[in-house]
């Protein structure tokens, strides 16, 4: 189980903050009318306008701290919880959706607000602990994703996005002028492609037939068509369909956040299909409170992709590293809108390509002084 340390510090309860979604989920499936849109309101409209006012704070933890933090097992219980959470959502949103007595739009409404529980909970923890090393964080993992119905991100995420972030390998780095309506499905598509791949190249590597049970993808599949057939046998096609659309919500949510975070950024290319390193200039950061807080600091995503198995709350701020002035979700808003964030965004990244991060290009060698 690991070493953990008893002691919690007051202010390790912010991240607190990241059941806001979940229980605005519960709220809204509860509540009903107008208010079955809680989560996408407070996600996309309360959430930006809250960031205008609090921007973040890009003070990192000193090595003691940060070793004290390591050690605390709230951290590690506040992902775990969100695996029961998570499904209990999605059943509850099952009853109340083919219960009947709702309008149309309660119904949308309701599955849209769990559908943001996919991308934040059912994807994104599932990333966090999809990292770890510890076979039953592994397995809360697949649990969470299993319940987006995008399993295969587990292959592509660990084994191919990382490889290949920041070029054009990798179907989950938005190119520079490509709209984000492009870039989805491309994103989507690819990284299932690209899951696939990954797992015959493995099996042939080791020798083995190709769609035996030693696929993960088969057995993946497998599983998400258990998942399917199990919400129709309790919940008929209408709860099929509520779970279908639920779960889509969810990666069009995470597709929205891979296309922001390293939108326009490119390594290059050293020699024939070889990149130089992934380094903290290749991805968009934002301190931004809420955000940050909400996606379990995913928003330091420099620090993720430097190093993919430090833990979320010892994640680092880079001074030099690309910023974002807005936080994830105001710039996910300001990406529907293609022109406006072509403007806002390619400036930024022409300053970037001009070497206007020297701090922390010194800081990881990359400089002499």
């Amino acid at each position: 189980m690991g070493t953990y340390t008893s002691s919690v510090h007051w202010q390790d309860l912010k991240y607190a903050i990241g059941y806001l979604a979940p229980l605005s989920a519960i709220c809204a499936i509860y509540i009903g009318g107008i208010l079955s849109f809680l989560t996408p309101f407070i996600m996309f409209v309360f959430i930006p306008i809250l960031e205008f006012y609090f921007t973040g704070t890009d003070k990192n933890f000193s090595k003691e701290e940060e070793e004290t933090a390591k050690s605390k097992w709230l951290f590690d219980a506040m992902l775990y919880i969100n695996v029961p959470i998570q499904w209990g959502i999605i059943i509850y949103m099952l009853f109340r959706v083919t219960g009947g007595g709702l309008e149309t739009y309660e119904m949308v409404g309701m599955i849209t607000s769990a559908g943001m529980c996919c991308g934040i909970l059912g994807i994104n923890v599932a990333h966090e602990l999809g990292h770890r090393r510890k076979w039953y964080e592994q397995w809360m993992a697949k649990a969470l994703l299993l319940s987006s119905l995008y399993m295969h991100f587990f292959i592509e995420h660990n084994r191919g996005h990382h490889k290949n972030v920041a070029t054009d390998l990798d179907p989950a780095s938005a190119r520079y002028g490509e709209p984000i309506y492009f870039f989805i499905p491309r994103s989507i598509v690819g990284s299932y492609i690209g899951a696939w791949k990954l797992e015959f190249d493995r099996l042939r590597k080791a020798g083995q037939w190709l769609f035996s049970l030693k696929n993960e993808m088969v057995r993946f599949h497998i599983y998400e068509i258990a998942a399917v057939a199990t919400v129709y046998w309790f919940f008929g096609w209408l709860g099929v369909a509520a779970f279908i659309a639920a779960a889509a919500g969810g990666y069009f949510l995470l597709e929205s956040v891979n296309y922001i975070e390293h939108y326009g950024l490119r390594r290059q290319e050293i020699a024939p299909g070889r990149f130089e390193k992934c380094m903290p200039w290749h991805s968009w950061n934002s301190d931004h409170t809420f955000g940050r807080i909400m996606l379990y600091d995913l928003t330091r995503h420099s620090d993720h992709h430097y190093l993919a198995g430090r833990k979320y709350q010892v994640l680092r701020h880079f001074e030099d590293s690309p910023q974002l002035p807005i936080g994830y979700p105001a710039a996910i808003v300001l990406s529907f809108f293609p022109p406006l964030w072509f403007n806002y965004m390619h400036p930024k990244i022409a300053k970037i390509e001009k070497g206007a991060h020297p701090k922390i290009k010194e800081e990881f060698g990359m400089v002499t002084a």
